[in-house]
């Protein structure tokens, strides 16, 4: 990439604002992004404009150059991003969280100056490989693998859906120490890979055809590469809560994302429907049309919720590896609301929502992967189930109502009546799985009723308390009904119509 000259505004806010100039001339001046629409990547004049104001420096310490890493600001600016573009965003955000944070908190020092000052002067980019072909949410058990050479490290094994293949200058790459009988280590460690340098570069093999987020490439990576010893990133006790706390703070993250998106759908579809006229009125004044705004204005709602809980929560000096349940909740039910907020778009909008260069269509396919990265939603959900009964289990109470008066802060006596039932410990697991959504609805009002505490206007409070209380209910009518369909696997017989 070309040089770019180090922007160092005043204020947060003055970047801000600089910021979205850039963004403005990318997605609404002459050459305006949307015409990209269909091709893979970013035009390398936009992706120049849009770096010209040294975003990344967002994350990096002061003492490096940078603007101070602050949480509250990056999820400010993730959320200014995703209002334009949810690609745009998510490129940021896998720079940010994914590889800046965690080598300002676990890099070695020599690293962190040279890596800090590529970004800063030659507008770097920087990614996180963890995922291989075998071991997608299995990622504890990767097969690359590592061993030490004379002072150095040698990487070697296969990666793929890293988000910026190809497109990345730097790279965390997550691997398990070979020990000298062949076997691998149970614990996992990061290193850093410079791919300017000949013995570091990563070989894409393959570029995949993703179905949405077109301007970020993904692909599959050959690791053959040689990395120096102050490339290896340091944990405070070891590699699996290193990496849990990295993917805990990226979790954190997406409030920031889902805020700015959510956003855009509401805005898009309270113009539409107060433009489009269907029979003798605006679609505005339908009921079902209000149903469907007033659940997308909830989610704008319950992102501000996380966003707020996040920047109390999530700075880098906090060790986030045991806050699992929480960046999970935070995590999937803002995956959630995003996919229902771009349907919904979508269907207020009609065919001409499904044409491939509109915002409805476009937002359905780039939603989608956030139920399914870091983390699949069902996987998520089960977890927290299972993690509120084995608290449960551990303090001998099966009430949920007596246990989510210590669990929430607020929630609990608004929703007693629906809580007032024994949890029975054996749930089978599509059972777990609702119950892990329940909860995850349980703790995001109690997010929104904090937000109400630091004046958030009550209008909108109200309003994403009863989409709230109405998801609740539904969720937990779930275990009053046996439900214990099985797929017929030699279902063709004697099933023809």
């Amino acid at each position: 990439m070309s040089d770019h000259t180090q922007a160092s505004p005043s204020t947060f806010d003055q970047f801000l604002i600089d910021f979205k100039s850039s963004m403005k001339r990318a997605f609404h001046g002459n050459n305006s992004i949307d015409r990209f629409c269909s091709t893979r990547g970013l035009p390398p004049a936009v992706l120049n404009d849009l770096l010209s104001t040294n975003p990344l420096a967002l994350a990096i310490p002061v003492e490096y150059g940078g603007m101070g890493g602050n949480m509250r600001e990056n999820l400010a600016f993730l959320s200014a991003a995703a209002y334009e573009s949810l690609s745009l965003s998510l490129t940021f955000a896998i720079n940010n969280a994914l590889f800046l944070q965690p080598l300002a908190k676990y890099g070695r020092e020599t690293a962190k100056t040279r890596v800090f000052n590529q970004f800063l002067k030659n507008g770097s980019m920087g990614g996180l490989m963890i995922t291989e072909p075998d071991f997608g949410s299995d990622a504890l058990s990767m097969l690359t693998s590592f061993t030490e050479v004379n002072g150095h490290f040698h990487l070697k094994g296969t990666k793929h859906w890293a988000g910026l293949t190809g497109m990345a200058d730097f790279w965390l790459v997550a691997a398990r120490r070979k020990s000298e009988n062949g076997s691998l280590m149970r614990d996992i460690d990061l290193f850093i890979s410079d791919n300017h340098s000949p013995e570091q570069k990563i070989v894409v093999e393959e570029y995949f055809e993703n179905l949405g987020l077109y301007q970020i490439p993904y692909g599959k990576n050959q690791i053959d590469i040689r990395l120096p010893e102050d490339q290896r990133l340091i944990p405070q006790t070891t590699g699996i809560k290193m990496l849990l706390d990295l993917l805990h703070r990226s979790r954190y993250q997406f409030p920031g994302l889902g805020l700015g998106f959510i956003q855009r759908m509401l805005d898009e579809a309270i113009s539409h429907t107060r433009h489009r006229r269907v029979g003798n009125q605006y679609l505005f004044g339908y009921d079902q049309v209000q149903n469907r705004l007033s659940r997308m204005q909830a989610g704008y709602t319950i992102c501000s919720a996380f966003c707020l809980k996040s920047g109390e929560t999530a700075e880098i000096d906090t060790d986030l590896f045991h806050n699992g349940l929480e960046a999970n909740i935070i995590k999937s039910v803002t995956a959630d609301m995003m996919v229902d907020s771009a349907q919904s778009l979508l269907q207020l909008v009609g065919a001409k929502g499904y044409k491939l260069n509109h915002i409805a269509g476009r937002s359905v396919v780039d939603s989608r992967p956030f139920q399914i990265f870091e983390g699949s939603n069902d996987i998520l959900y089960h977890q927290i189930g299972e993690s509120v009964l084995r608290q449960m289990k551990s303090i001998q109470v099966s009430s949920l109502a007596r246990f989510l008066k210590e669990f929430t802060t607020h929630a609990a006596s608004r929703i007693q009546e629906m809580v007032s039932f024994s949890v029975d410990f054996r749930l089978p697991q599509r059972k777990l799985v609702d119950f892990g959504k329940a909860i995850s609805r349980i703790v995001s009002m109690d997010l929104v009723m904090h937000l109400e505490d630091r004046g958030f206007r009550k209008d909108l409070i109200n309003n994403a308390l009863e989409i709230l209380s109405q998801e609740i209910s539904t969720l937990l009518n779930t275990f009053s009904h046996t439900n214990n369909a099985m797929v017929v696997s030699d279902y063709q017989e004697n099933s023809a119509w």
